[in-house]
């Protein structure tokens, strides 16, 4: 189903049509923060499916309105007095538009990793700065202390959290968190959770610092898994499948 093009969105993306390529654009001010994430859902709602693959050959025909769109962020990054909550949500958010600019950018393209350092390059605008996806994810969301972000950002790959659908925003994020947590843990696709073995995602091992702040991992998993782990399981962890999370 496809949604019509919120009017706030089109004025903007004349902005962006007159300015060309993202990377040439000015920051876009805005005042009414509801409407901050508004262009990003357009694009969930007509690219994105529930399951989370992306549209990439569709959502590249209107790549000018995810331009608008992190235009917006970037002239509108959160002030040292917004709430915890409104500043996860922007940058959720800005970390997965990236990611999905950044595919579109080399699409057609088999995998995220076979571009040239994806989280490393110095490209997002963040105000007056340029950032990187790695800078996000290690210096913003990380240092917040909640590990559900893992579950909420997404590189772009069929091993990966679901992109979601639904822009993340203040009021409720403390859902979305904890559903995308939820899903994720419980997607059988994903994690094979049983009572004294644990087959799970890499994500586990990569960030396992930050599921073992208050606990051990098989503590963490416990607050979600459908199965109680005992104390004692078995745990590995499986391969990471890079192909992109593309719906075509």
């Amino acid at each position: 189903m496809n949604y019509l093009t919120p009017i706030f969105l089109l004025l903007s993306l004349g902005t962006a049509l007159l300015t060309g390529h993202y990377a040439g654009s000015a920051p876009v001010k805005i005042e009414q923060k509801d409407d901050l994430h508004m262009s990003w859902q357009y694009l969930l709602n007509n690219y994105v499916s529930r399951e989370g693959n992306v549209n990439y050959s569709g959502m590249k025909k209107e790549v000018s309105v995810l331009d608008t769109y992190l235009d917006v962020l970037a002239g509108n990054v959160p002030a040292t007095e917004s709430s915890r909550e409104e500043k996860m949500a922007y940058y959720i958010n800005l970390y997965n538009a990236a990611t999905v600019r950044l595919v579109l950018e080399h699409y057609p393209v088999k995998s995220i990793k076979d571009l040239e350092d994806p989280w490393d390059t110095e490209w997002i605008r963040l105000g007056d700065q340029k950032v990187s996806l790695g800078y996000i994810e290690n210096q913003v969301l990380r240092k917040m202390d909640d590990p559900r972000i893992h579950f909420a950002i997404n590189c772009a790959s069929y091993s990966c959290p679901a992109l979601s659908a639904d822009a993340y925003r203040a009021d409720t994020l403390e859902e979305q968190l904890r559903d995308a947590t939820l899903t994720f843990i419980r997607d059988p696709r994903k994690n094979t959770i049983e009572a004294d073995q644990l087959y799970i995602s890499a994500i586990f091992d990569w960030y396992r610092e930050d599921f073992t702040g208050t606990g051990t991992l098989i503590d963490y998993l416990n607050r979600y898994a459908r199965v109680p782990v005992s104390k004692n399981a078995t745990v590995k962890f499986k391969s990471y499948d890079w192909k992109l999370n593309d719906s075509n």
